[in-house]
């Protein structure tokens, strides 16, 4: 849950470095540092954001052409400067830079401090770096084969790129559950955790597998091995990535930004997959599986967070429309539990990043056991994209504010495409309520552009919630779901604690919190439940709850007993959570902002998950 980036080239390495980690600063905010190699090491650490390491290393450093930088959001140890990355061998000879966690790290530090290493850290990371050095110290080996016999030793997930003073012309690099991707420029490598700070240098990449090493030389030269010693054949492939992705834009924060993106994401999304006037759906991950699928017994959903609620809105869509079984789990539960898994499942992984540890593990247990694993990702190379067996991408672009937007709209529509041809196949959905839901999923993104024009009206509600210190979301149906996920976005960037239910469920429990100090905001847009939503509406009410409601364009009742309502267009009910969505992003957007929160980075939240 860090980022790591690195420069071995021609040039000044620390521009690079710099902007490299404002680049991949949503990923981790704690702490950042460099080091430089130009006869010696330098190292500049400092706790708090980019910036400040930049402020206080900007006057200081002297040229080099080779560095590595690292931005820290905390596993082992709190954030401070000597817990910041790089960290230095015992000798100053080595610097690493580490994201992952060394779960074996004790048992390690322990036998190091028996030959006499001490530590200054409280991380896992300074326990790799001096095992690297007892390792060089004792056999004299050069810095690549040191990492490599250090790494067979180590229990754990890791991405790690080393450099060695004595060897000045080289980068040596490794993953293991956690990204790293090399980019291959004109007489120049730069290395990152994701290709955002390699953009603009190169479109040349090669994204590491699991367990191999990577040896970088100044004279072009690249090797890959495993940590078993096995060359490995490098697989070069072209970023679809453009550097205006990773711009603002002229908007004050990227999660504004994405969210207005998404008339275009899911337009994106859906390109060359839908044609509603030939009545047609092809994804290439389905079709190469479509039997499998087709035929599954039942569909297992693995995902975290805000991915998981897209899930469950799949669930009603599979259940709904294909007739399939469904179940969705939490993958870091779901990996622990022992579960029931056969040949005639089918686990479908849901994760922007593609690089969520818990998502990973959990796949690992399904393909153990035999079961079609599916993988819905944003991110193109990611570690979830290569180890499913098929998948598909939602192509919405980076997404570099923490709290998920479009990639959430994103999997909505990936799933909806999914469960529609999947009902088509199985013969479960009549030829008119498919071309039906054809025909509205491709109006879904105009309609989502008339939704986000109320931007200024969800402004000035957001206004009447800002000071309050709780919030209840409720939904029915498909827009449950959405419940959940307006009140994680609300906990995400306010702080407001939220929580999201069954309308239904109020009476049996949550109703005893409301009164006139407990906004409700009811996604009130279900045909199919409308009168038991008024009605739910109506016993909040009647403890002087405040509304705050989702409703149809044109609604009549509910819009007169609701204190605050936000019409949506109207739409089929099972595509109604593409819509019902939009204006809680917007609210809490403008909630987080008007407490003078951080929108893009929220305290203690990290951007891709990739460690336990």
């Amino acid at each position: 849950m860090c980022g790591i980036v690195a420069y071995l080239g021609n040039q000044d390495a620390y521009p690079r470095l710099i902007k490299g980690l404002h680049r991949l600063e949503y990923r981790g905010y704690d702490s950042a540092g460099i080091a430089l190699l130009n006869g010696n090491i330098q190292v500049y650490k400092k706790k708090g954001k980019v910036s400040e390491l930049e402020a206080h290393s900007a006057q200081q450093h002297t040229p080099a052409t080779l560095g590595i930088g690292h931005t820290r959001w905390a596993t082992h140890g709190e954030p401070n400067d000597i817990n910041a990355h790089p960290h230095l061998s015992g000798n100053g000879r080595i610097a690493l830079v580490h994201n992952g966690i060394i779960e074996n790290y004790d048992l390690l530090k322990t036998a190091l401090q028996k030959e006499g290493h001490t530590f200054e850290s409280e991380t896992d990371t300074e326990v790799l770096v001096k095992l690297i050095q007892a390792i060089q110290d004792r056999d004299g080996l050069p810095i690549e084969e040191a990492v490599r016999l250090a790494l067979t030793r180590v229990v754990g997930a890791y991405a790690i790129v080393v450099i060695d003073q004595q060897d000045p012309n080289k980068l040596v690099a490794a993953r293991k559950a956690s990204p790293l991707v090399i980019g291959i420029g004109k007489d120049e490598f730069l290395l990152a955790s994701d290709a955002t700070p390699i953009v603009e240098h190169t479109n040349k990449v090669i994204y590491l597998n699991d367990e191999e090493i990577a040896v970088l030389h100044r004279s072009g030269d690249l090797e890959i091995k495993t940590i078993s010693n096995e060359v490995q054949t490098p697989y070069i492939q072209q970023l679809d990535l453009k550097i205006e992705m990773l711009e603002k834009g002229g908007y004050d924060f990227f999660m504004l930004k994405e969210i207005m993106e998404q008339p275009m994401t899911l337009t994106n999304c859906m390109r060359g997959r839908i044609n509603a006037d030939e009545g047609w759906i092809h994804l290439g991950g389905v079709e190469e599986y479509a039997s499998r699928i087709t035929q599954a017994k039942r569909l297992i959903i693995v995902a975290c967070g805000t991915s998981w609620h897209a899930g469950l809105i799949g669930e009603y869509l599979f259940e709904d429309l294909a007739r399939i079984p469904v179940e969705v789990e939490y993958a870091s539960e779901f990996r622990y539990r022992n579960p029931i898994i056969g040949e005639g499942d089918v686990v479908i992984a849901i994760s922007q990043s593609g690089e969520t540890a818990d998502t990973l593990a959990a796949l690992e247990i399904a393909k153990e056991k035999g079961a079609l694993i599916f993988g819905i990702v944003n991110s193109v190379g990611s570690s979830i994209a290569r180890v499913t067996d098929a998948g598909s991408y939602i192509h919405a672009g980076p997404e570099i504010g923490v709290a998920s937007t479009k990639a959430f709209t994103g999997q909505v529509t990936l799933l909806t495409l999914m469960a529609l041809d999947l009902a088509k196949r199985r013969g479960t959905i009549s030829e008119g309520y498919y071309h039906r839901l054809l025909t509205e999923l491709t109006l879904i993104p105009e309609k989502i552009k008339r939704v986000l024009e109320q931007d200024k009206k969800i402004q000035y509600i957001a206004a009447e919630i800002k000071d309050h210190t709780n919030a209840l979301y409720l939904g029915r149906g498909y827009n449950f779901p959405v419940a959940l996920e307006g009140a994680l976005k609300l906990k995400e960037i306010s702080y407001i604690h939220a929580e999201g239910y069954p309308a239904a469920e109020m009476k049996h429990g949550p109703i005893a919190l409301i009164d006139d100090n407990m906004p409700v905001i009811v996604i009130a847009t279900n045909k199919s439940a409308y009168d038991k939503i008024a009605s739910n509406i109506q016993e909040v009410k009647a403890r002087k709850g405040r509304v705050f409601a989702i409703v149809p364009e044109d609604d009549e009742t509910i819009s007169q007993i609701a204190d605050y309502c936000i019409e949506i267009p109207e739409t089929e009910e099972p595509l109604s959570p593409l819509l019902s969505v939009i204006p809680l992003q917007l609210l809490s957007y403008h909630i987080a902002v008007m407490r003078n929160c951080n929108v893009d980075q929220p305290r203690n939240l990290a951007k891709s998950v990739t460690v336990e």
